[in-house]
């Protein structure tokens, strides 16, 4: 135990201001560059930097060995080969070659072979050389992004999984998907776009520089049309950024819409809601496609100008470069060279561009996840936490507990009971009375600063939730069947479970004859949420789950009222041996178990009204007398909405 707990008055000092759930449902648009959120993303390919770092070192050498196919081209065929061969003058400039032409000859010399097969050679050299590198960058480059969002996604799973049920209460489980789906792949498209963008942007510079020392005339005619880009570059940004916004947050009202959908589907079949369903999310879609539309006709229009403006940058070199090869100031070369280059230097610019449609979308994307990631809502934990015994004696007490989940609406008002070791507590009332509460509470999964719990003396809010929860079994009305086998649905991942005691206590609750009838017997794989088992054969491998982890004390949900009679006999036979020896809070619906129960605690709008046996409840003819005759008397609403016996 701790040497010292903290009081009730100590552990509100300590609490953390109420979150604004509103800003994690709230629309973000994103910034064209955060310069602090690429840093942060980053940090997820740290790890992973030797491997950017080769490639990188693969862009640069398959960029300069496409430099080189162009210049081979240009000034090895068209100026040393084919003009060469039919001029007896020598040229009157001298034009870069990057040494292209010497190892040509070298090549001559060597293979003994004509100078166009020499070329040739040397062309193919070179392709085979630009192709193999580039492919090998784009391998290391996607192989480092994939490692580094990989680790990202599972940072933000995690993160995910410590927030408590206050945030899963006010934030749609839809906008928390899209943030580990469809902003990761984004993050993944920008970081791919701008690994792309090296590739474009290292032969921009190396042919800059040979068209400057070619001609500096030229070269400065073709990038006065950049700023011309630039100017459209930014328009184009202005008018998208809005639309793109639109745009990410139609794609996740229609994830939430769907998801909505698909996890209530039952309900939406028997209640024939189909239509209706199907009416509002068509209505979303059509708003998605129209903000879709809107974004593929703005970069529609800045693709088209690009490419008015590299025909225009053909002209003048067409125009430009004829006039300096006539009147021999340039070689043919030359002229192609610029032509072939011309691509080059304007290529990385319109790739720019179209990564800023990426480059928008991520960044807004990386708000999202680095707002889901800096979410800091979480139980508190206390700084020092309490020991446990090794086995629990099972005390439960709670003490003038008040609880809301908002600050308006109080939901358990100054309740206070006592469970006494291996004893039975049933907690009957009215819908929206706190039943349910009082074992949210019990098992920590939300903060409360108003009054104490006790588990065998000690304040469950100075023990860590966790420790808890494990000494906890919870069986509620809808529990959970995770995908796996029956055997993973019992063991849960417990590493003290084996596989022998997962099937002892199967075999206890009365689980083990039917699951033995399924197809691979404790290895059958089931479904999502279970649907391959019926109601009565998910309560009972509930409670093989429960027995299995051997908890202190047992929390239960009863809800039996779809079984039929035989599958409830094997179920209330499993119930009691489930409880045997443990202490249990029992959410009673039926009046058999709250007979077997040692005490009855009856809430009404969060208060206690009455605690007792169920015989001295009934013979004090109060609100528990009234709800045990609802069963099986014919009772009337008053005006007020209170039952009232028909003594007719």
């Amino acid at each position: 135990m701790s040497e010292t707990p903290q009081t009730p008055d100590t552990r509100q000092a300590d609490r953390q201001r109420p979150h604004d759930h509103s800003m994690f449902e709230a629309e973000l648009s994103g910034a064209v560059l955060n310069v602090h959120l690429f840093v942060r993303i980053l940090h997820w390919l740290t790890p992973y930097r030797l491997m950017l770092a080769l490639s990188a070192l693969l862009v640069v050498m398959a960029s300069t060995f496409t430099v080189l196919m162009e210049v081979v081209i240009s000034r090895v065929l068209v100026d040393y080969i084919i003009v060469g061969s039919q001029s007896t003058e020598p040229p009157r400039v001298d034009m870069p070659d990057l040494g292209m032409i010497d190892l040509t000859q070298w090549l001559e010399a060597w293979l003994e072979t004509e100078p166009i097969y020499a070329a040739g050679f040397l062309f193919f050299v070179l392709m085979v050389g630009s192709t193999l590198f580039g492919h090998w960058h784009r391998l290391t480059l996607i192989n480092a992004i994939v490692h580094g969002l990989r680790d990202l996604r599972q940072d933000l799973f995690a993160h995910l999984e410590a927030r408590p049920s206050s945030f899963y209460d006010n934030v749609a489980v839809g906008r928390v998907m899209t943030r580990v789906t469809n902003d990761v792949e984004s993050l993944y498209e920008m970081l791919r776009g701008m690994g792309s963008l090296v590739g474009e942007f290292v032969p921009f510079f190396v042919a800059l520089g040979i068209m400057l020392s070619t001609s500096v005339e030229m070269t400065l005619v073709l990038l006065c049309l950049v700023p011309i880009v630039g100017v459209a570059t930014y328009l184009f940004r202005q008018a998208s950024r809005e639309t793109f916004r639109l745009v990410r947050n139609s794609v996740s009202a229609l994830n939430q819409n769907l998801q909505e959908n698909l996890s209530g589907m039952q309900v939406v079949q028997l209640s024939g809601r189909e239509k209706r369903n199907l009416e509002g999310y068509t209505r979303i879609n059509k708003t998605n496609r129209r903000y879709e539309y809107r974004s593929i006709n703005l970069a529609t229009l800045y693709g088209a100008f690009n490419d008015s403006l590299a025909s225009i940058g053909l002209g003048v070199i067409i125009w430009y470069g004829a006039g300096e090869a006539i009147q021999e100031e340039m070689t043919l070369g030359g002229v192609i060279l610029f032509t072939r280059f011309m691509g080059m230097l304007f290529n990385p610019v319109v790739a720019l561009g179209e990564q800023l449609n990426i480059l928008f979308r991520a960044m807004a994307s990386g708000e999202r996840i680095f707002q889901a990631l800096d979410w800091d809502e979480q139980i508190h934990e206390p700084e020092t936490p309490a020991e446990l015994p090794e086995r629990l004696k099972g005390q439960v007490e709670f003490r003038n507990v008040n609880f809301g989940y908002t600050a308006d609406a109080q939901i358990l008002k100054d309740v206070s009971v006592s469970v006494e070791p291996g004893k039975r507590l049933a907690i009957v009332g009215p819908t929206g009375s706190g039943k349910s509460t009082m074992i949210r509470l019990l098992g920590r999964f939300y903060d409360f600063e108003h009054g104490m719990i006790f588990v065998d003396g000690v304040d469950v809010q100075d023990v860590h939730s966790q420790e808890i929860r494990r000494r906890i079994g919870v069986v509620l009305q809808d529990f959970h069947i995770f995908s796996g086998t029956i055997l993973d649905n019992i063991v849960l991942g417990n590493p003290a479970v084996t596989r022998e005691r997962a099937i002892e206590a199967a075999k206890t609750v009365n689980a083990h004859a039917f699951i033995l009838r399924q197809e691979n017997g404790y290895d059958t794989e089931l479904v999502e949420r279970g649907a391959n088992l019926s109601q009565g054969q998910r309560q009972l491998l509930a409670f093989a789950r429960v027995l299995a982890a051997d908890p202190e004390v047992l929390i239960l949900d009863e809800a039996t009222a779809s079984i039929d009679t035989e599958t409830e006999i094997l179920i209330q036979d499993g119930l009691r041996k489930l409880m045997a020896g443990r202490t249990s809070i029992i959410i009673a619906h039926r009046l058999q178990t709250i007979q077997e129960c040692d005490y009855v605690l009856v809430l009404h709008y969060g208060e206690v009204k009455e605690y007792g046996s169920h015989e001295e409840l009934l013979a004090m003819k109060g609100l528990y007398y009234t709800l045990h005759e609802l069963q099986f008397q014919d009772v009337s609403i008053d005006e007020d909405g209170h039952p009232v016996q028909d003594d007719t």
